[in-house]
């Protein structure tokens, strides 16, 4: 899918491929990688978490190149380290770096509920919100509808393109209809489902997502696996 110039792939999961305006490839979470996705070398690479479909070191090996820029959580230091020829650059949230002609906040992703820790804020693990001029991409990482969320919302109200892309399987983060509801809050011009169709999820939750968010006058689409 292209967006004002910008390219964005679904890439199963919770993984993307961003080509922004320069030609600079930003992966997201890469997991499971296909032979035609890891002919593209990275110039970022965001992880947003330590589990291992989100940081998988064999997918990161196969898409970096001398030089390539991997943004993590600290506590995702020690696997990275085993990457040789990478930059790696420490992230927090509430931090924000500058990538070229990109800007790169992290933004907190935590679970909420008592009987569903298995992302919890201690972790201090985090999503990203990427800027590129007036193209915003928020990638919330496995997240509960949380508080940090509320300040997205000015994105859509300003003259942005505001992307999110939500998980939507439940269990381990939101189900359809909280991912619905978050959406609805932080008002993106375009919403997009992840976190189904590989470990847990179906297209059916992608595809209840698309219809709830739609329900409420949001824009949403599913996107196919590249």
């Amino acid at each position: 899918m292209e967006v004002k110039g910008v390219k964005i792939d679904f890439l199963g999961h919770s993984g993307f491929l961003i080509i922004n305006l320069e030609g600079k490839k930003v992966f997201i979470d890469p997991f499971n990688l296909s032979e035609g996705v890891v002919k593209q070398k990275a110039d970022f690479i965001l992880i947003t978490h330590s589990h291992y479909d989100h940081c998988s070191i064999k997918d990161i090996e196969r898409i970096v190149k001398p030089g390539s820029v991997i943004v993590c959580p600290p506590d995702v230091q020690s696997k990275i380290t085993k990457i040789e020829g990478v930059n790696m650059q420490l992230i927090e949230s509430g931090e924000e770096l500058v990538l070229g002609r990109m800007k790169v906040e992290a933004i907190a992703a935590y679970n909420t509920e008592k009987d569903k820790e298995f992302h919890t804020r201690k972790d201090g693990w985090v999503g990203y919100v990427i800027k590129m001029g007036d193209m915003i991409i928020y990638h919330s990482g496995d997240s509960d509808n949380i508080k940090e969320m509320e300040k997205l919302s000015g994105y859509g109200k300003l003259e942005n393109t505001f992307i999110a892309l939500l998980p939507v399987s439940g269990k381990y983060v939101m189900t359809a209809e909280e991912a619905a509801l978050a959406a609805k809050a932080i008002n993106p011009s375009l919403a997009i489902p992840m976190h189904y169709g590989s470990i847990i999820g179906t297209i059916e939750d992608a595809q209840r997502f698309v219809k709830l968010c739609s329900e409420e006058g949001i824009r949403a689409l599913a996107l196919e696996k590249i």
